[in-house]
């Protein structure tokens, strides 16, 4: 289905001096290529991406680029904003936050009138600090997480998403509130909302032209159980985990976990824990849940009988099981919003 419009969405980029480059190149470099996609369809531009700040004029990054801010926090308001707003992350963002309450006051005052906010990475403090994320879910950078946790206790933060999309429903209207993951999220995040404003396929030429994947969607993992395995410094306890991750459909008992790193139960139990912070049990779980996820997005006419088969769980029940404990959805929840 072709998305006609009549206006590009105007799309405001606001950064301040340390913010995360790629987090800023990324998506310009997405909305820029829908624009181009949309071209050659014939159709206007589907995007006006303008750079904003405190201040007009040169602002420089984490890196030797700088960007040049065409609009200012104050004079944006009184004309108002696009119909999106993104802030981006810094590497330093306590810091950089204890300077910027210029940014959170300009957040707090414009929420209300914004169709769709977005914070990438570490962004998020601002939308927590201007209260805006209060009692809400939220996602960003792995190594933040913690902070922004313990620092805003009324933030549901998700360690682990890509993404969250949330939406808010009050007096001012019906809006949007998106959150990312770090750095390359950004591009996850925006291609989403090519997607969302365009349809599949000009999301897709998009990806294709950055040499991405469509579908890493909100809901999706950071991490990888084998990128965890490979990351384990012991060499007995990597061993096993390459094991468990070749030997998924088998039964899979602490004993043999125990003996193939030649150890006692007792022991392989207390040095697994040391090395990766949780059970041997719990990295069996992890990896069934990932290796199920990655078969329903990927065979999508496989039953969920075969799919539980392949990775040890046995039965359908044990797989729906495991989803909905570890997820919060069913398998064919998760398989029609992220499978082919």
């Amino acid at each position: 289905m072709e998305h006609r419009h009549a206006h590009p969405h105007r799309i405001d980029l606001v950064v301040y001096p340390g913010f995360k480059s790629l987090e800023a190149i990324g998506p310009m470099s997405v909305f820029d290529y829908a624009n181009v996609h949309l071209r050659a369809r014939g159709q206007s531009d589907g995007y006006e991406v303008r750079i904003t700040a405190a201040r007009k004029g040169l602002v420089k990054s984490d890196t030797l680029m700088a960007l040049e801010a065409t609009q200012s926090l104050a004079g944006l308001r009184e004309q108002g904003t696009g119909c999106t707003v993104i802030v981006v992350g810094s590497r330093h963002i306590e810091q950089v936050l204890g300077a910027s309450q210029e940014l959170v006051q300009w957040l707090q005052a414009v929420a209300p009138s914004v169709a769709r906010l977005i914070a990438l990475c570490s962004g998020s403090f601002f939308l927590a600090e201007a209260g805006l994320l209060d009692g809400r879910r939220a996602a960003t950078h792995w190594s933040v997480a913690g902070a922004l946790a313990q620092r805003y206790l009324r933030v549901q933060v998700d360690a682990d998403a890509i993404y969250v999309r949330d939406e808010v429903v009050d007096d001012a209207g019906t809006r949007q509130l998106w959150t990312s993951a770090g750095v390359t999220a950004g591009i996850d995040l925006a291609l989403a909302v090519v997607e969302q404003d365009f349809g599949h396929a000009l999301a897709l030429e998009v990806a294709r032209d950055l040499v991405m994947y469509l579908k890493r969607p909100g809901g999706q993992s950071q991490f990888s159980v084998p990128l965890a395995a490979q990351s384990t410094r012991h060499s007995g306890v990597q061993a096993v985990q390459q094991w468990v991750l070749a030997h998924l459909a088998e039964p899979v008992t602490l004993a043999r976990m125990a003996e193939q790193a030649a150890m006692s139960e007792r022991h392989f139990r207390r040095v697994f824990q040391q090395e990766t912070g949780q059970s041997p049990s719990a990295f069996v779980e992890h990896a069934r849940l990932e290796a199920a996820k990655q078969l329903l997005e990927n065979r999508g006419q496989w039953p969920l009988k075969t799919v539980a088969a392949h990775v040890g769980l046995g039965s359908e029940q044990a797989l729906r099981h495991l989803f909905v404990k570890k997820l919060g959805i069913t398998p064919v929840a998760y398989r029609e919003r992220f499978g082919d």
